[in-house]
């Protein structure tokens, strides 16, 4: 079950693109974004990512810090920001392990086809660890402004 508003979410250490430990609570003390997208360098997830990194000015100005994180492994993640040119901190979770923990990592369906991947969805994080906003099921367009919005009236 994903978490969801008044949840605590949980500290895990995941693996930053250049193979450094990262985790949940590194950001404790501010609001973080936690943005989850199926796959690095695919077309939804790579305008989402432009998104966010071109609004980072904004959401740092707001006090947030934004973090995105897909099973991938930190090499095809390194290769996704170099190829885009990404600023937002980037996270990998090849074990899925964190994924299911937070309730993105599910059973899909595409073209006939029964899989496990990632509901694509965004966690607007207070300083405390405690999920003050959340967006199952995301849509790639104009989502990134209307994370900003949360995260500037948080």
């Amino acid at each position: 079950m994903m978490i969801k508003e008044g949840d605590k979410i949980p500290d895990m250490e995941l693996v930053a693109p250049d193979g450094s430990p990262v985790k949940i609570s590194d950001y404790s003390g501010k609001k973080l974004v936690l943005f989850f997208y199926p796959k690095a360098s695919t077309p939804g997830c790579t305008t989402e990512s432009k998104d966010f990194s071109a609004l980072l000015p904004e959401f740092e100005k707001a006090g947030a810090a934004v973090l995105g994180m897909s099973a991938d492994s930190p090499k095809r993640q390194q290769n996704f920001i170099n190829k885009q040119e990404l600023t937002v901190d980037i996270a990998s979770d090849e074990s899925t392990e964190f994924l299911e923990k937070i309730g993105v990592w599910a059973e899909k369906k595409m073209y006939g086809k029964t899989y496990m991947g990632i509901i694509r969805s965004t966690f607007l994080i207070g300083p405390d660890g405690t999920v003050l906003k959340a967006w199952p099921k995301v849509k790639v367009k104009g989502h990134a402004e209307e994370v900003l919005a949360a995260v500037q009236a948080a």
